[in-house]
């Protein structure tokens, strides 16, 4: 039973669903999968009770299908509530949260069947694109168990790419899906800003820039679980419907034209390698008849920049605020959450508002763009998976970076205004470390972007192609 870790969600469920394979053999693929890898690469975190899973898997077996992930294993990412199951964020203020109701995400994953066998990790609060905390310490990348898995979706790629589950979901506020599919060779989507709408808790109405989203080895899995993600909620503003994707992913690449932005005139800093592993990724979607034309910078990256730390300090402030005035807890948080609340602290409104203008202006000049361009394509990374044991890279090509977050400045221009973005798996470096690029549509343009990244699996499969090396080969 060993090749079902291998197969992809959508080929489970259609396994399941005829009746070739049940939840039970599949459960017991995954735990054992789990048993074999995860105390190296500590991806899945606060694992459930063997027989209880079992039961349900059992359950599921006896059950009538309830939808397309039915009997399929699941581990949630954790930064989302799941009923009666340890919900930590990462954080030690939350070491012992049993949540009494689930978030609007789990309660999707549960309606369409899903098991949940556990959370996969994060950083405190999905700060920064490396997967540590003190609860749980470090997801290290199955590629090389000496470097990061990055984050703050980390541990649901890692577990994607060791073959711990078949499908994952994640979040992006500032490239957490992007930035770790990037580096563990898989795929991530950020969906257009609502498609996926977050519970009615806090503010619903300024906080527009982090989003959930799918992550999975194939597109169609992304797709499909997408379907099962979005859909408004009508408690929160904004909300988009939801369709089927995975219907939609047939499309021909002639006459498409891709506007390629690379590293924004050199704006933002990539190590040596990355850029020219895009456009390998880019010589793909030309041979599949596709238009690539390289951009000038359309927009200036210090104004972005500006616009985004404003903003992420402003929400990050206002929702965790609260604990600067109590020192037991204060005392608690990592040192960029404490940062980023510092940042927020100061702002004034007049700041927030000339933040707020420039965000608009470059959401204007971004559709211009998309009248010309179908797609844009720029790294998922500027640096290659970097040391587990580093907090965050400190510089690049000699740059230092100014804060904890700067060295994955190359995913702002989709975050800041909420554009729908697929990384992909573009191969690997000298160094046999996996790299990915983003392929950006305009809002709305889910279903488009998703089959570009079906037309690409299909000539390259690279999570297929190259899996990680087995735990006996690194022995």
């Amino acid at each position: 039973m060993a090749e079902l870790s291998d197969l992809s969600a959508s080929d489970l469920a259609r396994k399941i669903a005829a009746r070739q394979v049940s939840p039970v053999e599949v459960m017991v693929t995954c735990l054992a999968r789990i048993a074999e890898v995860n105390g190296a690469v500590n991806a899945v975190v606060s694992l459930r009770d063997t027989e209880a899973l079992m039961a349900e898997a059992r359950a599921a077996e006896a059950a009538p299908a309830q939808g397309w992930l039915h009997g399929i294993p699941f581990a949630v990412k954790d930064l989302v509530a799941v009923k009666g199951l340890r919900s930590t964020y990462g954080s030690p203020l939350f070491a012992d949260f049993v949540p009494a109701a689930d978030d609007l995400v789990a309660a999707r994953l549960r309606a369409a069947g899903a098991i949940f066998i556990g959370k996969t990790n994060t950083p405190e609060w999905g700060h920064g694109s490396h997967s540590f905390n003190p609860l749980f310490g470090v997801t290290r990348n199955p590629y090389d168990l000496t470097r990061t898995a990055g984050g703050s979706s980390g541990g649901a790629a890692a577990a994607l790419a060791a073959r711990m589950v078949p499908v994952a979901d994640g979040s992006d506020m500032m490239g957490s899906l992007r930035n770790p599919a990037a580096f563990c060779n898989i795929y991530g989507f950020r969906p257009t800003w609502g498609l996926v709408p977050g519970d009615a808790v806090g503010d619903t109405f300024l906080a527009t820039l982090a989003t959930e989203g799918p992550m999975g080895r194939t597109v169609e899995d992304v797709a499909r679980l997408l379907t099962v993600l979005a859909g408004e909620n009508p408690e929160v503003p904004f909300g988009r419907p939801a369709e089927d994707y995975a219907s939609q992913l047939h499309t021909d690449l002639r006459g498409k034209r891709i506007g390629w932005l690379g590293d924004w005139g050199g704006a933002y800093p990539c190590e040596p390698g990355i850029l020219a592993q895009c456009e390998a990724g880019l010589r793909v979607l030309e041979d599949q008849g596709a238009v690539v034309e390289p951009l000038a910078p359309p927009f200036p990256a210090e104004k972005l920049w500006e616009a985004w730390v404003t903003l992420r300090a402003m929400l990050n402030a206002g929702a965790k605020g609260m604990w600067r005035d109590d020192p037991a807890k204060w005392a608690l948080l990592k040192p960029e959450t404490q940062w980023e609340i510092e940042q927020g602290m100061g702002l004034s409104a007049v700041a927030v508002h000339a933040a707020s203008g420039i965000r608009s202006r470059w959401y204007a000049r971004a559709a211009k763009l998309f009248r010309q361009y179908d797609a844009l394509v720029m790294p998922a990374a500027q640096v290659w998976p970097f040391a587990a044991d580093w907090r965050w890279p400190e510089t690049i090509n000699g740059r230092a970076m100014d804060s904890y977050h700067r060295w994955m400045e190359v995913v702002v221009p989709v975050s800041l205004i909420g554009l729908p973005s697929l990384a992909v798996p573009c191969g690997f470096g000298p160094q046999g470390l996996p790299m990915g690029m983003q392929i950006i549509g305009p809002t709305g343009a889910d279903a488009r972007i998703l089959a570009m990244g079906q037309c690409y699996h299909q000539a390259t499969d690279w999570p297929g192609q190259r899996p990680p090396p087995s735990p006996a080969a690194r022995r």
